[in-house]
């Protein structure tokens, strides 16, 4: 069984010493993903967005625009739910549908998995793997979800961060609008210390 990923496997980091992957997590949303888009493409970054498959349904356009951008689509259930209270039936159709989801958006299926909260079950990482997906967990956590104000945030990612770092933040379920600000305030300060950004494959 493959236990999560936490840090950027060794290969990854062979093109440069400081390599972080950014995530971007439960998304599409309407609101605040254009504009993560647009700092993205902005900074020049690629990065892995899991999206949850309900939002997905409702806002295909964001979910093609991801995917035409140059970021991964990566899987984070289909409702969000807790997967270690699920039945195995209902956590496989948890991914599934949001896989099929992915896949018809971007015509190839999505390789990465994140269990919602990072909450991983047995039942999670065997299915995950029964699907194709490889699981992705993060390392650096700021708990932008809980909104503690974009200086905290910020702080906590450039204080965290190290060579081969993933970096978790959200752009969906709530209002992210500090996240948003935080991403404009340290991406370019990481980026100014020699830091690149992966999407890993």
């Amino acid at each position: 069984m493959t236990d999560p990923l936490f840090s950027l496997p060794a290969a990854a980091g062979a093109t440069a010493d400081k390599l972080v992957a950014l995530t971007i997590d439960d998304g599409p949303d309407p609101t605040h993903t254009p504009i993560v888009l647009g700092i993205l493409k902005q900074f020049g970054i690629r990065a892995t967005f899991f999206l949850v498959g309900e939002n997905a349904t409702e806002h295909p356009e964001l979910v093609r625009e991801i995917s035409q951008q140059g970021h991964h689509l990566a899987n984070h259930t289909w409702t969000h739910p807790d997967l270690r209270h699920l039945p195995e039936a209902q956590v496989r159709d948890e991914l599934e549908r949001t896989s099929d989801v992915l896949q018809k958006a971007s015509g190839k299926p999505p390789t990465w998995f994140r269990a919602p909260g990072g909450d991983w079950s047995n039942v999670a990482l065997r299915t995950c793997s029964e699907l194709g997906m490889r699981p992705m967990g993060w390392s650096v956590d700021p708990r932008d979800w809980a909104r503690p104000g974009t200086s905290k945030i910020t702080s906590r990612v450039l204080k965290a961060v190290r060579p081969g770092s993933i970096v978790l933040n959200h752009d969906g379920g709530g209002d992210r609008s500090q996240t948003i600000a935080a991403m404009r305030a340290y991406l370019p300060v990481l980026i100014d210390d020699g830091y690149l950004f992966t999407a890993p494959r």
